[in-house]
């Protein structure tokens, strides 16, 4: 036992782990420059900790908002899958593949295995990358969101989903599908929308292009039944003041629309506007009128149902019920630009970025 712990201990002392630290406060949409890259020696392996190397990480929208609590040089926030290569913790074996929200933008970390979760759900033939998309968070929050913030959900209703093409967008829109609705979907370019078109969308246009409340008026002259709305903003105020159905359900996702905007200046602030954007409409009056259902929602509530959505989602992509797409960038030292990337739409998919040090 002595001699497995010194090898263990050997092997940690020679780990090292390229790290993302965030350096600057976002100004609007986030730089290169707002992270710095730097080296750092992993501490010896301890009894009851556990040696990860990276696989895949995730870059998400809601990174853009919970950095802002963040100490200035503390590393990067985010989920990822790893690898456990060492182990002196029992409930972890050399070999297990492990998903995290805390590892951040790390290459290797140790860990007390506290916050890991071991990834045993994925179906065969699927990439371990999928376990941050479609079979992950982004998964389970279009399950959520969809199914229990929406219900109850019939065969027949109309669903409209804005941000379709991303992480989230695309599961909720197939998920409907699968349930029997009609699927109105919205992405921000002709390649997106007609991505949106292969996987069963009946209805997909690009918002860039299109005037939305005549595009609605036209394919769902009756109106909407349930909402997802990743998106906020002009979009949203459009939907909930013209195109609701009474009773409507509406699940807030994200505001994706609010995320980047610059902080207001001290004399805005003076005047009441606090983050650079116009003031919207007033939507009491709708809601009530049309008894609508508004929920905003966290994913988390629902984690001691994580298995219902593993189950039900990995089900559904063996069946070919549920078709995925990831936009994978390549190399631990372009998470910065991937996840700038992300915020201004470049992806199709889930986007997540290969360690190749691995």
């Amino acid at each position: 036992l002595r001699a497995n712990a010194n090898t263990f201990c050997k092997v940690c002392q020679m780990a090292k782990a390229r790290v993302f630290n965030l350096v600057k406060r976002f100004s609007g949409y986030p730089t290169e420059d707002d992270f710095q890259l730097v080296e750092e020696k992993l501490k010896p392996l301890q009894d009851g900790e556990v040696l990860g190397k990276t696989l895949y990480l995730s870059v998400d929208p809601y990174m853009r908002i919970y950095v802002k609590n963040m100490p200035l040089g503390s590393p990067m926030i985010g989920g990822a899958v790893a690898r456990i290569v060492e182990s002196r913790n029992a409930s972890f074996q050399k070999g297990d593949l492990v998903y995290s929200f805390s590892i951040g933008w790390r290459t290797a970390f140790v860990s007390d295995g506290k916050d890991l979760t071991k990834v045993t759900h994925l179906p065969p033939d699927v990439p371990e990358s999928l376990a941050l998309g479609t079979l992950g968070m982004p998964g389970h929050t279009a399950y959520f969101g969809l199914l229990d913030v929406c219900k109850p959900l019939k065969a027949g209703e109309t669903v409209l989903v804005n941000g379709s093409a991303g992480a989230v967008g695309n599961v909720v829109g197939q998920i409907a599908k699968i349930k029997g609705c009609t699927v109105i979907g919205f992405a921000g370019s002709d390649p997106k929308v007609e991505y949106l078109k292969s996987i069963g969308f009946d209805h997909a246009f690009n918002y860039k292009t299109v005037d939305l409340h005549q595009t609605l008026t036209q394919v769902a002259p009756n109106g909407i039944d349930a909402f997802f709305d990743n998106v906020g903003g002009e979009f949203a105020d459009t939907v909930l003041l013209h195109h609701m159905k009474t009773f409507g359900r509406v699940s807030i996702c994200g505001c994706i629309s609010q995320y980047n905007l610059k902080p207001a200046s001290e004399a805005e602030v003076s005047k009441g506007i606090f983050d650079a954007q116009t003031q919207g409409p007033h939507l009491q009056g709708v809601i009530l009128a049309k008894q609508l259902r508004v929920e905003g929602f966290l994913v988390q509530r629902f984690s001691d149902r994580n298995d219902e959505a593993n189950t039900a989602l990995a089900q559904w992509v063996q069946e070919g019920k549920l078709k995925w797409k990831e936009h994978v960038t390549e190399g631990f030292e372009n998470m910065p630009k991937a996840f700038i990337g992300m915020l201004k739409g470049e992806n199709i998919g889930k986007a997540v970025v290969k360690n190749t040090d691995v």
